[in-house]
């Protein structure tokens, strides 16, 4: 099952409200990046494997693969308020057809002997049944805590993209202050070998060099200081933002 931290937990509490039975499900339903967990596959591919393995009775592995395909139907009708009705109607069927399967997968566990496998089973019959009175409103409070989740992971992906140009920058510079002072111990070694005047005008030309690049290294220091205070700023706009929000 999807594993929730601390932080959206309480997030969730507050989607829920004081339904504490919604929370109760969707607590193990839904996933923290669902981007990462969610199959990839098409609903339909994913339904018909799950199919596939019911005619061959391989009630098991139907089971976790209709798990998977409710999830996925759930995440989709979030991401497609346009369809809602259609999705109501595929995670009614689904849900019908995973608690027939996950019956099969009780009554085995039954006849094994398995009894604390077997009350587990009966809690997702009931998570089940849950779900096919609750739909809409399971679809409502996921497309609040999804829509949300997506959002941070979004500031923090453009978060890591910031710190990454941010570092990269820093590296450029590093070598950049590398090559002036490769570029100095070089001047500074072939004046040795000049003459008085010659030597004059090179030093001359060595102050004007140095000079240049102070200039450069200060225009690249409060480049840097800009671009980290900017960063900032962003990060905690988007904190403030996300406090301020209000949750219907």
């Amino acid at each position: 099952m999807p594993q929730k931290e601390e932080k959206e937990e309480d997030l969730l509490k507050e989607q829920c409200g004081d339904d504490a039975g919604l929370y109760a499900f969707l607590c193990h339903t839904l996933y923290l990046d669902p981007i990462a967990a969610i199959p990839k596959r098409d609903l339909a591919i994913l339904i018909e494997e799950a199919e596939r393995s019911v005619t061959d009775e391989n009630y098991g592995d139907a089971f976790r693969k209709y798990q998977r395909v409710v999830f996925k139907a759930i995440f989709e009708a979030t991401q497609n308020p346009g369809e809602k009705d259609r999705y109501v109607k595929v995670i009614q069927d689904l849900a019908s057809k995973t608690t027939k399967v996950t019956e099969k997968v009780k009554e085995k566990a039954e006849k094994e002997g398995l009894t604390a496998r077997a009350r587990q089973l009966e809690e997702e019959i009931k998570n089940y049944e849950f779900l096919s009175e609750r739909i809409e409103d399971v679809i409502k409070v996921a497309s609040l805590h999804y829509n949300e989740r997506l959002e941070e992971l979004g500031a923090e992906e453009r978060g890591e993209v910031r710190r990454e140009k941010r570092l990269a920058a820093e590296r450029d510079e590093q070598v950049e202050e590398r090559d002036e002072l490769e570029g100095k111990a070089a001047r500074r070694k072939e004046r040795k070998g000049m003459g008085k005047e010659e030597r004059k005008e090179a030093e001359t030309e060595e102050k004007r060099i140095e000079l240049e690049e102070k200039a450069k290294g200060e225009a690249r220091r409060k480049e840097r200081e800009e671009a980290e205070a900017e960063e900032k700023r962003i990060e905690e706009r988007e904190k403030e933002r996300r406090k301020k929000k209000i949750l219907p």
